[in-house]
């Protein structure tokens, strides 16, 4: 695999110094990110206990703040975890947090729930007892022009998302080792990510966001039963079918996803990222985006820009 000198991935952005100087919110406070820590006896720290969100700022609005906030608080409440803040109270943050870097624009936060400080160091979910630990981290953060010209390379990878039972992809969990096995075993391969396989088979996400690829005209995914339904995943599902986009949740196997004339990830991070290889084989004849994701990249910026202006009238 020689088509990259440099490993890219799907969160690489553009170099901003002004995040070595950021202002971050722990626990109700805004602090400088040197001060900016937890306890080692925190429960995310210590076993991995407890929820994440990765939100972007487009123009002063947290998009889609709403589906993030579901999902959070879904999860939350299937673990047992109290937030100890409303919606209001989280947005409300955000906003504060950005405001202390003056960010506006072009931020990516990584807020993060944790079930909280330990009494012990041990994994009883009961030894929490001091109520949740809440962290809010605003940077200055733009996709990589890298990613759109030249797009990502996946290795298949033996790491797969696992059943229900054992646990649930669908949780957005601090928990993430099995994704970082996946893309240590993807480099090794000399790719850029993991294309991570469901329990049965089937094509099904990769180490870090949600996996399309396009056949014959028509967009492909993973039933969502083994990944985590990401919300720019059904962002794009809606569009395809608002657009007359042939759309499809279903399964399938690495022998269509070679044969797919286009490929792409879905995140909130990069929104829409094109992939360029599978396993050493070239997607199609586009290096980077295809026809097809060109136009779902151009009807989810409108949907951006649509969204930003009824969450700003909203707001007035």
């Amino acid at each position: 695999m020689d088509r990259h000198s440099k490993s890219l991935t799907t969160h690489d952005a553009e170099e901003d110094p002004r995040n070595r100087a950021l202002q971050i919110f722990v626990n109700g406070d805004i602090v400088p990110r040197e001060q900016a820590v937890v306890s080692v006896y925190d429960s995310g720290f210590m076993l991995g206990d407890g929820m994440w969100e990765g939100l972007r700022l487009y123009d002063g609005v947290w998009a889609f703040f709403d589906d993030h906030m579901d999902r959070l608080f879904d999860s939350c409440k299937a673990v047992s975890i109290e937030i100890g803040m409303s919606r209001d109270e989280i947005h409300a943050a955000l906003n504060a947090t950005a405001a202390a870097n003056q960010i506006t624009t072009d931020a990516h936060c990584r807020l993060m729930i944790t079930r909280g400080v330990k009494a012990k160091p041990f994994q009883h979910p009961k030894l929490s007892q001091s109520g949740p630990t809440v962290v809010a981290i605003v940077e200055h953060s733009k996709p990589s022009e890298s990613l759109l010209e030249k797009g990502i390379r996946l290795a298949t990878v033996p790491q797969i998302r696992g059943l229900p039972m054992s646990q649930d992809a669908k949780y957005n969990s601090h928990s993430k080792l099995n994704c970082v096995i996946a893309y240590l075993q993807a480099e090794q391969a000399g790719a850029d990510e993991g294309l991570m396989l469901d329990p049965h088979g089937f094509v099904n996400t990769t180490n870090a966001c949600n996996f399309f690829i396009v056949r014959r005209g028509e967009v492909w995914t993973s039933t969502g039963d083994y990944c985590m339904n990401g919300v720019t995943r059904q962002k794009v599902i809606d569009l395809c079918r608002a657009n007359d986009i042939p759309v499809r949740e279903k399964n399938y196997s690495l022998y269509e996803a070679y044969g797919a004339e286009e490929a792409f990830l879905t995140g909130t991070f990069g929104a829409q990222t094109p992939v360029s290889e599978i396993d050493g084989k070239p997607v199609g004849e586009h290096a980077a985006a295809g026809p097809v994701t060109q136009r779902i990249r151009a009807l989810y910026k409108d949907l951006i820009a649509r969204h930003v202006t009824q969450m700003k009238v909203r707001q007035d």
